[in-house]
């Protein structure tokens, strides 16, 4: 069967103001003029950037619905599958970049990876901003877009620090009591275990044994997980595997079987009871339900 969503790079994408195939930045409704397909499903292979000043609608991303108004910033990282539902009137801003943007500016990309709205398990992907930063933030993209309008041999430099000011000032209006310490102990390990999931999620399924990889006990890792974002180890490491397989469920091409084989499950059954156990639905009643709210 046809693959139900396709993976998006910046060079497919119409856009307005690109100074190269790792940068771009449009208004957001020129944006979807020249790219109706963005309001299908789709996965993004680039960093995703929109600030909307006027109109609503909705962004599923990730199988969640949030709720677009004015004032709102989603920040999206590589891999995560959305969609956009907008009205007409819908108005702000919207820029794509790649990893390598900052990497051949000499500036590491795992800095912004440390933002949490970035990092590998993303929260606060949704914000609306105060009053007093809405102007600021306003601001900002417009200073990007006549920076790509007009490109020279400092534009990607003053493109990237207001990028960092774009950041920042996201990350200043989460509330500090949800947000990360980014300098103690703790905070470190938790990283470095997000890290380890993702590159093992798919084979190593227990706390236990992240542990170990951790050189700290099986409490302790509980311990920093709830301190870090109230979930415990063995909740984030589930999470992780259900969002990849619902990623993969919508995908129509694979089966079931094929799909339970990538998670590491290579009896189905025992795959099939793991996802219903944690979601309600069966995968197959999983798809056809994403199919429907997607026709």
């Amino acid at each position: 069967m046809k693959d139900l969503y396709p993976t998006f790079d910046i060079n497919t994408l119409s856009t307005c103001n690109s100074i190269n195939e790792i940068f771009s930045i449009d208004r957001f409704s020129e944006y979807l003029e020249g790219n109706p397909k963005t309001t299908k499903v789709h996965r993004h292979a680039f960093y995703h950037l929109a600030y909307f000043v006027k109109g609503i609608g909705e962004n599923i991303m990730d199988f969640k619905s949030y709720e677009v108004v004015p004032k709102s910033i989603f920040l999206m990282r590589p891999g995560q599958v959305h969609n956009w539902i907008l009205d007409e009137s819908i108005e702000g801003y919207v820029v794509n970049f790649s990893s390598t943007f900052f990497d051949q500016l000499q500036i590491s990309s795992s800095l912004i990876d440390q933002f949490p709205f970035f990092n590998l398990f993303p929260s606060d992907q949704m914000i609306v901003l105060s009053e007093n930063n809405t102007d600021k933030m306003k601001t900002y993209f417009e200073d990007i877009i006549s920076e790509s309008s007009n490109p020279n041999g400092s534009s990607q430099i003053m493109i990237a620090a207001i990028l960092l000011q774009i950041f920042a000032l996201a990350d200043k209006e989460i509330d500090s009591k949800a947000a990360f310490n980014k300098t103690n102990y703790n905070s470190l390990i938790f990283k470095k275990f997000t890290e380890l999931i993702e590159a093992n999620f798919q084979e190593i399924k227990l706390p236990k044994d992240y542990a170990a990889l951790l050189n700290i006990t099986p409490n302790q890792l509980n311990f920093i997980c709830k301190q870090q974002i109230d979930l415990s180890a063995g909740e984030i490491i589930r999470n992780r595997i259900i969002l990849e397989s619902k990623r993969l469920l919508v995908n129509f091409d694979l089966s079931i079987a094929a799909i339970a084989e990538k998670m590491n499950y290579f009896d189905t059954s025992n795959f099939v009871k793991f996802f219903k156990k944690h979601t309600g639905f069966t995968p197959e009643a999983f798809r056809k339900q994403y199919y429907n709210k997607s026709n």
